[in-house]
């Protein structure tokens, strides 16, 4: 069980945020968040009091907020102390406007900006999410970062961190007996990444899981010499293809997406050293 806290803030009543992060939650069966609610936040005080209490819980923050002015302290709070925050109108918000073919008028009260930067951060989720789990490996040439690694190596989040900071992330789980993808061998252009974990810690977390579905703790999947074995082949296919590894064990997302995002530096100034020869 993955516990994290979460930050739900809204100028309102939070009916919105807590609907919609509740339809999300549903999917991470493993995910237990310790939920903060802030609600009817309007003035920078209140915002301040918000910003204090994430301080003292740090996690993910999603929120509904309508005035620029509240919404900028909190974004730049979050950014400097480089916590993760989300607003869940403007991807409705700028969907709608480019079926409509109208510009967003900014609401009383509200700046509202959509950048190139913000487009592309909603491009990368876009990707992310139809590339997760193995799908579409045939597109994979399209994708910045593809994290690859056995179950519960946290790829599916990483990834999910990695594309709100703008890159379009593919995964792929690596299945004992199931050989890798032919295109995901050959990728050229995006970094590849072998994700691994210490092999007791993985078995624990798979039994936590097959509790939770209610299903037996002695298949293989679960096994601490069957995890380890796993663990040992996902490195030596990591090895023989020259992919880099991070270990997540004792990593939060945001110290294993921070390494990727180095790593993906690093990729991009030796493509840029080989064009230039």
């Amino acid at each position: 069980m993955t516990s994290f806290h979460l930050h739900l803030v809204s100028d309102a009543t939070g009916e919105s945020v807590t609907s919609v992060t509740r339809a999300c939650l549903v999917q991470f069966e493993d995910a237990q968040p310790i939920q903060h609610n802030w609600w009817l936040v309007r003035t920078q005080g209140q915002v301040e009091r918000v910003i204090a209490g994430i301080e003292e819980n740090p996690g993910l923050v999603l929120f509904t907020l309508v005035d620029g002015g509240v919404r900028s302290l909190l974004e730049e709070a979050c950014r400097h102390r480089k916590i993760p925050c989300i607003s869940l109108l403007d991807p409705v918000m700028a969907g709608l406007s480019a079926f409509l073919g109208v510009e967003v008028k900014a609401l009383p009260g509200r700046q509202y900006q959509l950048d190139a930067e913000y487009f592309r951060r909603i491009d990368a989720m876009q990707f992310t999410l139809s590339h997760d789990d193995g799908q579409l490996m045939e597109l994979v040439e399209e994708a910045d970062v593809v994290l690859v690694g056995v179950s519960r190596t946290s790829k599916t989040p990483t990834s999910m961190y990695l594309a709100n900071r703008g890159l379009k992330c593919a995964n792929y789980p690596l299945v004992p007996g199931v050989p890798l993808p032919s295109e995901l061998e050959r990728a050229k252009k995006p970094l590849v990444v072998g994700l691994t974990k210490d092999p007791q810690s993985l078995s624990d977390i798979r039994r936590a899981r097959l509790r939770l579905l209610n299903q037996t703790e002695d298949s293989d999947y679960a096994q601490f010499e069957k995890v380890k074995e796993e663990v040992q082949a996902a490195r030596r296919i990591f090895a023989r293809l020259g992919w880099p590894v991070v270990d997540v064990t004792r990593r939060s997302i945001e110290e294993a997406s921070a390494a990727i995002m180095q790593l993906h530096t690093q990729h991009l100034d030796r493509i840029e050293e080989r064009r230039q020869r």
